[in-house]
């Protein structure tokens, strides 16, 4: 079991960078692959990036490809989402998602497989 807290959030101006934090608490980190979801308001939640157990193996939504950079250091039960370059489009609650898998490589894009979730972090971009 894990629970995950985000941070990070905020509002900012288009083109400006931030920084979101998913702390985890309660399981040994280093067994989940970790992912990040957005839900903008009246949309479905959607995938934005996702990383391996072991940190090296990622997927990002083609749309923050490039601008966007998912990490995580397991000596700080942390996930993090590095956003650079900010479009108003980027606009959403941002969650945190985690699933146990045995496969170090694994890094779901699929929100379906994710078994635990943040309660979500406020991007607000503004052009």
């Amino acid at each position: 079991q894990v629970q995950l807290v985000e941070s990070g959030g905020g509002k900012v101006q288009a083109g400006d960078s931030l920084r979101l934090s998913c702390a985890a608490s309660g399981g040994t980190f280093s067994n989940y692959g970790m992912g990040w979801f957005r839900q903008a308001a009246g949309k479905e939640r959607e995938f934005v990036a996702s990383l391996s157990r072991n940190g090296y193996k990622t997927y990002y939504k083609l749309s923050v490809e490039g601008r966007f950079i998912i990490s995580r250091d397991n000596a700080k039960n942390t996930v993090y989402l590095q956003m650079n370059s900010l479009k108003p489009e980027d606009t959403a609650v941002y969650y945190c998602a985690a699933v146990f898998t045995a496969a170090v490589t694994d890094a779901p894009t699929w929100e379906g497989e994710y078994n635990y979730w943040g309660q979500g972090t406020q991007v607000t971009v503004s052009s």
